[in-house]
């Protein structure tokens, strides 16, 4: 009940925010920026989002590739779970599709310890990403410092790396997280006990940790490049330096775990962030609509394998 609760309020939130959004920026203008739309430039952001998916996909077979091949499912089955995941989690919470992922990986006779550790550092090595473009970002727009919500916003995604950093690399971790886990059921403490070890083994792989790294800021650049595309379709004349500016602030105020896959919350902040730049607020939420559409159109591999269901030639597992 109270998890139905929960997505019926993030459903509302998401409505009511999106719905009062639309109507501050003049419906009517938003589908007059919508039907002038030049499709060049959209068709080079479908590129660009097909390419970030499939960097997705590579760093995450990256991270599981640190297991010995008789702890891991063969390629073809992992890139199956990433893809199928990401679809699905385009209807889910920010991290639906993480739990999705974690739930299919483990089925293909992983530890659960090892499955759910891969995508947790999937998901830090992500948000390690975008604060670092985040900080860029703010270094160019240097006037934004002083707002609570980027400041809020920031401080968490460190605040996330910080306790990442110390669960991977702290000795005292394991010490630290026993004590917290005494006051749970044993069924819990082992459960813990098995993530905190399989998370701590990702210490010894300085070298595939680094490279995730980098193919999360390669993410997060071919992110900014689609919303500059899009941009360019609708007659935004901002520069990309505007996007490269504002994207990654925006994107962790999406993050936000109060709405359904950034809506209402990322039409909210492309409306504000870029009436910074003199973008009216017409074409800035049809550009808030496009970057959230675009991102469900990179996730439509996973809608055609999951059609396809346990028939699929050449599929061992399914979700």
């Amino acid at each position: 009940m109270r998890a139905a609760a929960t997505r019926v309020a993030r459903l509302a939130v998401a409505g009511g925010l999106t719905a009062y959004i639309l109507w501050k920026s003049h419906p009517r203008e938003v589908l007059a920026t919508a039907a002038g739309m030049d499709w060049g430039p959209v068709v080079v952001a479908i590129v660009l989002v097909l390419l970030d998916r499939a960097l997705m996909a590579y760093r995450w077979v990256v991270l599981l590739y640190t297991l010995e091949p008789v702890d891991r499912p063969p390629r073809r089955d992992i890139l199956r779970v990433f893809f199928v995941s990401t679809f699905l989690g385009s209807f889910l919470p920010s991290v639906g599709g993480d739990a999705v992922r974690a739930y299919g990986i483990a089925k293909l006779r992983m530890r659960i310890g090892d499955a759910v550790a891969s995508v947790f550092m999937d998901r830090m090595l992500g948000i390690a990403s975008l604060l670092v473009m985040a900080l860029v970002g703010l270094a160019l727009a240097r006037e934004l410092a002083g707002n609570w919500i980027i400041l809020g916003s920031l401080s968490a995604a460190a605040a996330a790396c910080l306790v990442t950093l110390f669960l991977v690399f702290s000795r005292r971790a394991p010490v630290t997280i026993s004590a917290v886990l005494t006051r749970l059921p044993a069924a819990v403490q082992h459960a813990g006990h098995g993530l905190l070890e399989a998370i701590q083994r990702y210490a010894a792989h300085h070298a595939r940790l680094a490279k995730v790294l980098v193919c999360s800021i390669a993410v997060q650049a071919l992110r900014i490049l689609q919303a500059y595309y899009l941009g360019r379709g609708l007659g935004i004349e901002a520069p990309a330096s505007t996007y490269f500016a504002f994207l990654p602030l925006i994107l962790l105020v999406m993050l936000l775990p109060v709405t359904i896959n950034g809506f209402g919350t990322g039409q909210a902040a492309f409306v504000w962030f870029f009436a910074r730049a003199g973008v009216a607020a017409a074409p800035a939420f049809a550009l808030s609509l496009l970057f959230i559409g675009l991102g469900v159109i990179g996730n439509l591999p996973g809608g055609i394998l999951y059609a396809l269901g346990d028939d699929a030639p050449g599929k061992r597992a399914s979700l």
